[in-house]
């Protein structure tokens, strides 16, 4: 069935003081996005950040998610850490946690959590990680959507609690035949057109071509791009301009049916 209505989110606030990894502002970017996935401090972000990309979000309407990762700066949570499930979750506890508070003192609050990176990945393959993760989230944001794979272990277990859950389809990353994205460290510029295709087909077929040339079925509430995607202003001006020429509206998760 075709997609009327989806969600675009980026990851934002990935900075350090005055080191910055994204590709594009996020003055820029926010104003092509429905949700923004605000770095927590862990993999990027810092306080002054995180206050001005909530704010950035607040401004604009568009849904702020908090965005926590392993205790990573180096490797920008994109390592595996390792850390048992209670010391994993009391990180993701206190990172949600600071962005709570400056999404308070900007009048507004936390509309999901997405974890980052490796985090993202391990949590996704581990029902370990996800049960207690779920559990977290029913006991103090019972109204935040978790956003996460379709084929995720966090899905899976977020249906079973009866949490509200969004999977996303990734613009700029490759799939397998598992329907799982295909893990990388660094990105190569894309194509804007290809781009732009491969998110309308998926809207409108549920179908995503794998790396090895095989067409899967996909389905998922919001599209992901990465602000740290070589030429990601361009990709998503693109991929932006494609759905609404197509009809399909762009919203935060607060105003899609899950």
């Amino acid at each position: 069935m075709a997609i009327s209505i989806v969600d675009i989110n980026c990851d934002m606030g990935e900075g350090f003081g005055q080191w910055q990894l994204a590709d594009a502002e996020d003055s820029e970017l926010i104003e092509l996005v429905s949700s923004a996935n605000i770095a927590t401090g862990f993999h990027a972000g810092d306080p002054n950040l995180m206050e001005q990309t909530v704010r950035l979000a607040a401004e604009r309407g568009v849904g702020i998610g908090a965005h926590p990762g392993y205790r990573d700066l180096q490797g920008f949570g994109r390592r595996r850490m390792g850390g048992n499930s209670e010391e994993i979750i009391n990180d993701i506890v206190y990172q949600v946690g600071a962005l709570r508070e400056f999404a308070r003192r900007s009048a507004a609050r936390i509309q999901h959590v997405k974890p980052h990176g490796a985090l993202y990945m391990d949590m996704a393959a581990s029902e370990a990680l996800s049960r207690p993760f779920v559990q977290y989230m029913r006991t103090v944001a019972p109204d935040a959507v978790i956003l996460c794979m379709g084929i995720s272990e966090t899905y899976r277990i977020a249906k079973e609690a009866g949490h509200p859950v969004a999977r996303e389809f990734y613009a700029d990353r490759d799939y397998d035949r598992t329907g799982s994205i295909v893990f990388t460290r660094k990105v190569q510029r894309l194509d804007p057109n290809a781009v732009a295709d491969k998110v309308l087909r998926a809207c409108v077929d549920g179908k995503v071509r794998t790396v090895d040339g095989h067409d899967i079925d996909i389905e998922f509430e919001s599209i992901c791009f990465h602000s740290d995607t070589p030429g990601c202003l361009e990709l998503a001006n693109r991929m932006r301009a494609r759905l609404i020429q197509n009809g399909i509206r762009i919203a935060p998760l607060s105003e899609i049916q899950l």
